[in-house]
């Protein structure tokens, strides 16, 4: 399931709730994709960088109106490519909208000089586009993850070029062409449905100033050397194995439905959702009898259907793997509360809550991609903490107590990029969102995702 290659120049995208064939595409010749990088550079040189900001901000204005109204089959397109329950896709196209507005409101303020008190007349700080910027994206969320690339890059005065995971090269086209509806300057939007020699070559590319990759640590290894080869400006956003911290004073049932929610969102398919529930001990008994609860409400069930709250997975290998992370840790000691077992016909998996999770487990040093919910108990904040920063890891992190001010100071020991306290991590466009270690390199959204792609320029006046 997922995608598979009919030949060497056509690839089949399937739903993954039945395995039925959705559609197949071409392979896009590397002349063609040539042409579009080409076509990105005319772009950006002839028109694009030379608009204002506020001109660009207009068709932000734009590409936010035609999503709403182009929303059903946007979210149909995601929900048949990958499997996410239609009503999750639908609020995917929904925060891709919200952000486009978010920053056709922002980005000239956010883009300002700044000037600096130095010895010359005037000193100034000037943020300038790079280019044409490549971007490898992931099937998990089709449009929201481009789109929290694009959005910032494009309104910098970027161009982009968009190659999109196989699973869903139906999304690709669909972006693409939400960009021309918005009456984006031809070239400055492009998806190209390529084989992994062809991105290589497009990174070398004198057209292309820059990478932007979400996906696994092992990829992100892989672009992002590949990129520093050819001197190319890289930001990646990769894998995660998020920690949520349950001490003794917290709101306890607030904290596990929200956990549940966090955990089985897509599917569990989200670098930055929770993975790792870290409980105090004084609690852990009551978190586990509702954590428990929550995850046995959910609807699982055809992701069309607008009930259905957990999907299948993206395809049946993800499912094995899901399988075999849950085997080794019952291996261990690990005990099954709820779940536990694939379920058929479709890549569908149980919603599982893990208990006795410990150090070792696959589930507790990998990132899990499904809804599994690995639990381990804590006798204090200290372990807590030296749990949590036990991954190899370092995106997201939740911390519930009802002292505030023991959380900030927490937070600030937890190594991750986002942190939250008494709620589930997400990304908002007007935060920062990144990770450290091996979660990735920069950042996206908010002003510093509009400086990952810019020349930061020094101009001094004597």
């Amino acid at each position: 399931m997922g995608s598979k290659g009919m030949s060497s120049r056509t690839i089949q995208t399937h739903y993954p709730a039945t395995g039925k064939v959705v559609a197949s595409y071409e392979i896009y010749s590397k002349e063609k994709v040539s042409r579009t990088a080409k076509k990105a550079s005319a772009a950006f040189e002839s028109r694009w960088s030379r608009l204002s900001i506020g001109d660009r901000e207009d068709c932000l204005k734009r590409l936010a109106r035609v999503l709403r109204s182009g929303s059903d089959e946007y979210a149909r397109t995601i929900t048949t490519e990958m499997g996410k329950p239609i009503t999750q896709a639908k609020a995917e196209v929904e925060k891709c909208a919200w952000t486009a507005e978010v920053y056709s409101e922002k980005a000239e303020r956010w883009m300002e000089d700044e000037i600096v008190a130095t010895d010359a007349k005037v000193s100034r700080v000037t943020l300038e586009p790079l280019g044409v910027i490549l971007s490898i994206m992931p099937w998990n969320f089709p449009f929201w993850q481009v789109l929290r690339f694009a959005i910032p890059t494009l309104v910098a005065g970027n161009t982009t070029i968009l190659r999109h995971s196989n699973v869903c090269p139906g999304s690709a086209l669909k972006i693409e062409e939400a960009f021309q509806l918005a009456e984006f300057p031809d070239g400055v939007f492009s998806a190209v449905i390529t084989d992994h020699k062809t991105v290589l070559e497009l990174i070398e590319s004198a057209h292309v100033s820059g990478v932007s990759l979400t996906g696994s640590t092992q990829t992100g290894k892989e672009i992002g050397g590949h990129a520093a080869r050819n001197l190319k400006k890289v930001a990646l956003e990769l894998g995660g194995s998020d920690p949520f911290i349950v001490l003794g004073d917290a709101d306890v049932k607030r904290a596990a439905k929200a956990g549940a929610g966090a955990r089985l969102q897509n599917s569990g398919q989200s670098c930055s959702c929770a993975k790792r529930f870290i409980v105090s001990r004084t609690v852990a008994d009551e978190f586990m009898e509702s954590f428990v609860k929550e995850f046995g409400m959910k609807r699982i069930g055809d992701p069309l259907d607008m009930r259905t709250e957990i999907g299948p997975l993206v395809g049946m290998k993800a499912v094995k793997r899901v399988a075999g992370q849950v085997r080794d840790a019952t291996a261990q000691g690990a005990t099954v509360e709820t779940g536990g077992r694939p379920r058929s016909p479709g890549a569908f998996y149980e919603p599982t809550v893990l208990g006795k999770a410990a150090p070792g487990m696959k589930v507790m040093t990998e990132e899990v991609f499904g809804p599994v919910a690995p639990v381990s108990t804590v006798r204090n904040e200290g372990e807590a903490i030296r749990v949590a920063n036990d991954s190899e890891f370092g995106l997201g992190a939740s911390i519930w107590t009802s002292d505030v001010e023991r959380a900030k100071r927490l937070a600030r020991e937890v190594q991750g990029g986002v942190v939250f306290i008494n709620e589930a991590t997400k990304s908002d466009p007007r935060m920062p969102f990144g990770g450290v270690k091996s979660s990735g390199i920069g950042r996206e959204l908010s002003r510093y995702g509009l400086m990952e792609f810019a020349n930061i320029k020094s101009v001094n006046v004597y």
